[in-house]
């Protein structure tokens, strides 16, 4: 196992290299030094943290309470191998293989307002990626109170099978960005299919990028 994880990290400063050659130096190394906290690890956040780690990111705090499940296992970056397993564990293991360079700090709970102090201080982006809209809202509610100065990249309606274009991003306030068709709710549409809810994490993950590598500009600056 040590052999391996040598041989997987090596491969890592392989794929970097690789990176440096498509990207310029400041993009990679502006990935390379930031944190993101991903809270909600299925159709959303587990797709959002494979775009972010294969993207470059240095560290991924990852948040979830719930397992693989047969159900939700076309849209979400898991395998059939990893089913009952718990998704911060079994999503570790496929990143792992994809961006061994991606350092990955796990929490398997359920995220309460009293913890996400603790849990997300860290990070230079949160992300919100949950199904539940009560979860949703306590998070994004928290956050903006608790890090007012921490950007905020939040989903709003990728149910359904309209058009994918239909799905956007908008800036909210200063800190907060939203993205999706803002009228799908997942409880209501006919559909939940793996493209549009992948088109929104999509939709996510590069603005979480952007925002990594303005805030590293801005900072050289």
């Amino acid at each position: 196992m040590i052999a391996n994880n040598e041989s997987q990290i090596a491969f890592g400063y392989e794929l970097r290299k690789a990176q440096e050659e498509k990207e310029s130096k400041e993009v990679v190394d502006a990935l390379a030094g930031s944190t993101v906290a991903i809270c909600g690890l299925g159709g959303l956040g587990s797709n959002i943290a494979m775009m972010l780690s294969r993207a470059g990111v240095g560290r991924l705090i990852l948040t979830d309470f719930d397992t693989v499940n047969i159900t939700n296992l076309h849209r979400q970056f898991y395998k059939i191998s990893q089913l009952d397993m718990k998704k911060a564990w079994a999503l570790s293991d496929n990143l792992a293989e994809i961006a061994p360079l991606t350092r990955l700090e796990l929490h398997d709970e359920k995220i309460s307002p009293d913890r996400i102090k603790e849990l997300l201080t860290d990070a230079d982006v949160i992300c919100e990626a949950f199904d539940n809209a009560e979860q949703k809202a306590m998070l994004v509610g928290t956050v903006l109170e608790v890090f007012p100065d921490t950007d905020l990249v939040a989903a709003s309606g990728m149910a359904g099978t309209g058009d994918a274009n239909d799905i956007i991003t908008r800036q909210i306030s200063e800190h907060f960005y939203l993205c999706g068709d803002f009228h799908t709710d997942v409880g209501k549409a006919d559909s939940l299919l793996p493209s549009r809810v992948m088109v929104c994490a999509a939709h996510q993950a590069h603005k979480i990028i952007q925002l990594l590598i303005h805030k590293k500009a801005a900072a050289n600056n």
